[in-house]
């Protein structure tokens, strides 16, 4: 089971390469609907059980896969087939974005359970992160849409294969180097 998580993971990290070579065989529609496909295996089970219980909101979220499906078989264009990482972004924007408007914070809850409860300057600190993390995700989301639609290919595979992830991991240890200097090693994490 866990070599299957690995594998899903790996391939998640490499789809714009495996987007990149799938459109120069086939047509975009079949490209973005087999995207599509598998970016929905990739929800949690108990995310798709939530929204089915949801009821409105289950038909309101099955009408908006299948207008993007629609969209992809009609306009046929690799674009939008490429512009799969700006969703991405701009549903990561949303979720950290909400959690700012509903507290705790994303950042917030995921300090919570390595270390339980946190003092008032720490869950200021996790909010001031979240926020960093929503402009992070508005600027990738921006340039992935600049790759997407206005670069060549190899402009969207480089930046969205590589270029993206080295700017995330650069973040992370950022955040992870400042954290331990303003908290101590204690608050730096393993």
């Amino acid at each position: 089971m866990r070599s299957l998580a690995v594998a899903r993971g790996a391939l998640f990290v490499a789809l714009p390469f495996v987007v990149y070579f799938a459109l120069q065989r086939f047509e975009p529609r079949v490209v973005g609907l087999a995207l599509l496909a598998l970016l929905l295996t990739r929800l949690p089970r108990r995310m798709l059980t939530a929204v089915w219980a949801a009821g409105w909101r289950a038909l309101l979220a099955a009408g908006s896969v299948l207008a993007i499906a629609a969209l992809l078989w009609l306009a046929n264009d690799p674009a939008w087939v490429r512009s799969y990482p700006v969703v991405i972004n701009a549903l990561l924007f949303t979720a950290f974005a909400l959690s700012l408007a509903r507290p705790p914070s994303v950042v917030e809850r995921i300090a919570r359970l390595r270390h339980g409860t946190l003092p008032p300057e720490a869950v200021a600190y996790t909010r001031r992160v979240t926020q960093l993390w929503c402009a992070f995700f508005a600027a990738n989301g921006a340039i992935a849409a600049w790759t997407a639609f206005a670069a060549s290919p190899e402009i969207w595979v480089l930046y969205n294969g590589l270029v993206a992830y080295l700017l995330i991991g650069a973040l992370f240890a950022g955040e992870w180097a400042y954290r331990r200097l303003r908290f101590g090693a204690q608050a730096g994490g393993r």
